[in-house]
């Protein structure tokens, strides 16, 4: 458990060159305490403890402004800077190495009882403002623009751009 604490701690200082020290990323990182947060409630929701989930996880949206379903399924050294405004969707999952910028929706169509949210590879940058939607796969080392709107795959190493989203750079 302590391994995997302190392997988050030095993603945020690998990720955020603002990062001055061990005790900053600790304690001024709503991104940090997100992920943590999630982590426990996912427990309690692969328990099917979902009410205790649900709680938890909105407990933690009140406290870092950041909204993380806790049966969505995420990887090792995910990050978020700046994190007011994500939302991150019950059936999304995402890789190792992710970086979300603030106001990331990772959302769901539809009321189906279906995977409904997006899959995000290892290392995909998906920038402020983007809205990825639905059933898709960003693929490995995408990178999603600041603000664009995606509801169609994205092939590894692309960058998507727009609204609606296209590949400019593959």
């Amino acid at each position: 458990m302590f391994k995997r604490l302190k392997e988050d701690i030095r993603a945020v200082k690998e990720k955020d060159p603002a990062v001055k020290s061990t005790p900053e990323a600790i304690f001024c990182y709503p991104g940090l305490h997100a992920i943590w947060g999630y982590r426990v409630a996912n427990r309690f929701y692969r328990a099917r403890f979902y009410f205790l989930a649900r709680f938890l996880s909105q407990l933690c949206r009140f406290f870092t402004g950041i909204e993380i379903h806790p049966g969505a399924k995420i990887g090792r050294r995910f990050f978020i800077d700046h994190g007011m405004g994500v939302v991150i969707g019950e059936t999304a999952v995402i890789g190792n190495d992710v970086v979300l910028f603030h106001g990331v929706t990772l959302g769901g169509t539809g009321k189906e009882k279906v995977k409904r949210h997006p899959t995000l590879g290892d290392g995909v940058l998906v920038g402020a403002g983007a809205t990825v939607l639905g059933n898709i796969r960003i693929g490995e080392g995408a990178r999603i623009g600041a603000g664009a709107v995606v509801m169609e795959e994205v092939p590894p190493g692309a960058t998507a751009v727009g609204m609606p989203a296209r590949i400019i750079k593959k």
